[in-house]
């Protein structure tokens, strides 16, 4: 209704088209333009906490003698998960900035950047171009595609970057999905509080994927190359009454789906049929997981406590920013009519819990590591 009544406005307004145009991509953008700002506001807190690490090891492990040995080329640096380039661009001016400081202390030259931004094809590219800084000082494209797949030619990226993306599995795993299988998560849409069965399957579905993932970037990167990875990530698997994490607040929203199925506003079956294709690993986790791979050193490791987590200070921002982040699943799986009804019970569900509203009890972490490639 109000998406028509502002297209008529617009027919027979012209002079005040520029503004009633402006309100409607609000309207129709309100859920992308609200992740933004919220996911910017969180986001930015892990990048500038990671700032003086990268800094530190870009001066110090970052190999540029390739670069002009042979000819001139661009220093190509590549964002996978860039999603709409908001928290993209300042860990992109971060790196930039401090590899032209690693040229400057070995060599006379500078060269070109090039940055490759890298998303599903889905992803809304437009904005990002948009919204580019103008002062930038590199050329920008586009590579779109999964990460967990090769998409660059051998030997051509000289430093990669993931944030905040590494939590993403490929797929929910098909054993969650069959009501045959023991991992069936019959009334659950996360591994959180369910059977071993179903952790397990996330679990190896994201070996599986930062493996792929490990992979394909040691084909693209070149030797001595380094890669940043900021990965949300829990501080131990075990559930606690003391603290919560993310997963704890996914646990949350299918309570509330099941509570709507219990009143007949969703199928049963609807729930039954519906998972998160999200896993946050432990510290101990991907550190094996990263061992497991012959073509990468560890060059450091560490935990970060994003400051940016502390904005989220009541239960409607809460639910806001959940809501931005994970309505398109859940729109698509359960139909839109319902998701205003499903909020509003998790904003309750929030409120009424001294746990989930104190943000200093949330305990998510991200975990910071750096690699370099091996020499072949």
């Amino acid at each position: 209704m109000v998406e028509k009544a502002l297209i008529a406005m617009l027919k027979t307004h012209p002079i005040r088209s520029v503004y009633l145009s402006l309100y409607l991509y609000i309207y129709k953008n309100q859920n992308l333009i609200i992740k933004n700002l919220l996911s910017f506001s969180l986001q930015r807190g892990v990048v500038d906490a990671a700032k003086p690490i990268i800094e530190e090891e870009i001066a110090t492990k970052l190999d540029v003698g390739h670069v002009f040995s042979t000819h001139v080329k661009p220093f190509r640096i590549a964002d996978f998960g860039c999603s709409t380039g908001h928290n993209s661009f300042p860990a992109m001016q971060i790196i930039t900035e401090s590899v032209q400081k690693k040229f400057r202390s070995e060599t006379s030259q500078i060269p070109d950047f090039q940055v490759l931004f890298n998303d599903q094809v889905f992803n809304d590219f437009n904005t990002l171009f948009r919204s580019i800084p103008p002062q930038k000082n590199y050329h920008a494209a586009a590579v779109a595609g999964s990460f967990h797949e090769r998409l660059l030619p051998k030997a051509s990226l000289d430093f990669a970057y993931c944030s905040c993306a590494l939590n993403w599995i490929s797929e929910v795993p098909k054993a969650v999905r069959d009501d045959t299988s023991p991992a069936w998560n019959k009334g659950r849409v996360h591994y959180t509080g369910a059977v071993q069965e179903v952790f397990e399957a996330y679990s190896n579905r994201y070996a599986n994927d930062i493996g792929s993932f490990l992979e394909a970037r040691a084909e693209e990167l070149v030797s001595g190359g380094l890669m940043t990875l900021l990965v949300p990530a829990a501080p131990c698997f075990e559930h606690s009454e003391t603290f919560y994490t993310t997963q704890s607040e996914l646990e949350l929203i299918g309570s509330c789906l099941v509570d709507m199925a219990k009143k007949g506003l969703i199928g049963e079956e609807k729930v039954d049929t519906f998972n998160f294709p999200l896993y946050f690993t432990i510290p101990q986790e991907l550190k094996a997981i990263i061992e497991r791979s012959n073509s990468f050193s560890i060059e450091r490791m560490e935990i970060l406590n994003n400051p940016g987590k502390c904005t989220l200070r009541s239960a409607d921002a809460r639910a806001t920013y959940l809501r931005a982040t994970c309505e398109g699943l859940l729109k698509n799986h359960f139909g839109s009519e319902v998701m205003d009804e499903l909020f509003d019970r998790y904003t309750k569900k929030i409120a009424a819990s001294p746990l989930f509203l104190d943000p200093d009890n949330e305990k998510s972490i991200i975990i910071l590591v750096i690699l370099k490639r091996k020499a072949e």
